[in-house]
């Protein structure tokens, strides 16, 4: 039998840096383990939801939170805390990563530790990680000059199989779009759903703008209700520009002025080619930067807010 040498030094100087909280234990990234017999691992059983900081301080976490304890609703998954109690332990973790500019958190909570079954009576109880890391800051070529996206041939999710709008550990969906799209020199994936319309990213939302109206898939195309793109409708309105959700096809694209993404660590992204399409000017549109410009204002103002006074 052929046996592969695992070089576990190697692997442990791996630069894994952050905090992890596991069940009540923060350890260093490089340290923090789970159970091999967890449902998360096995099965992909699981919800999460990515959060970062503005002034060290999670922003829109009570957004965050209620999308959490929908996604875990739909998977019949028992949440045993409060969001108070989850901030808390964010916040222990948050500190115990260390003196971070800004933060990128992920928090998971799995069906838990149990026999090979798909049973909910195998898990007693669910598994609880949050994931505390430095927060790799947007690049400035990003609003200067956007990004490029591919359109791939790989499908959502049906919502009748796993839904999209729960934000599951199950990716192998998002990742072999975003592994397809990384091949063809783009920086994110656009995937259609099983009806031939534009649903959404393998990581972020999708929006176009087309006579400075902005317009995004509807839920019903089969899509994760982003947070960022449920603020940005407010943000639109407040902005007095028209936001909707609208049917979209890959013909659309052609009719487009503007493009971006939307996502909670990507904030607004320019979107100036798709493949070979290039988008309006081929430059990051000005509803698109003004949107952006108003986003990180009232992120930095509303964080600034809640920062305790020393």
């Amino acid at each position: 039998m052929c046996r592969t040498a695992v070089n576990w030094s190697t692997i442990l100087r791996m630069p894994l840096r952050g905090a992890v909280y596991v069940n009540g234990t923060i350890t260093p990234a490089h340290q923090a383990v789970i159970p091999v017999f967890d449902h998360g691992f096995l099965y992909g059983e699981g919800i999460y939801e990515t959060l970062r900081t503005y002034n060290k301080v999670p922003f829109l976490y009570d957004r965050h939170m209620r999308r959490f304890r929908a996604s875990a609703e739909r998977l019949d998954l028992l949440v045993p805390f409060d969001d108070g109690t989850l901030a808390a332990w964010v916040n222990d973790t948050l500190a115990a990563a260390g003196d971070l500019r800004e933060a990128y958190i992920r928090i998971l909570l799995t069906r838990g530790v149990g026999d090979l079954s798909y049973d909910l009576g195998a898990t007693p109880a669910p598994s609880l990680v949050i994931i505390v890391k430095a927060l790799d800051e947007v690049p400035a070529r990003v609003d200067e000059n956007g990004i490029v996206i591919s359109l791939v041939p790989i499908l959502r999710n049906h919502p009748g199989s796993v839904n999209p709008i729960i934000k599951s550990n199950n990716l192998l969906n998002n990742a072999m779009a975003m592994q397809r799209a990384n091949r063809h020199g783009a920086e994110e994936a656009l995937m259609c759903n099983y009806r031939g319309e534009l649903a959404e990213c393998a990581q972020t939302n999708f929006f176009l703008v087309r006579g400075g109206r902005l317009l995004t898939p509807p839920s019903t195309a089969g899509l994760l209700e982003g947070i960022t793109r449920g603020f940005l409708f407010d943000l639109a309105r407040d902005a007095g520009i028209e936001a909707r959700e609208e049917v979209l096809r890959p013909e659309d694209l052609g009719t487009a002025d503007e493009a971006f993404i939307t996502g909670t660590t990507r904030e607004l992204s320019p979107v100036v080619r798709i493949d070979e399409r290039v988008i309006g000017s081929g430059r990051p549109g000005p509803i698109t930067l003004d949107l952006l410009k108003r986003y990180r204002k009232y992120a930095w103002e509303t964080t600034r807010a809640a920062v305790p006074s020393a």
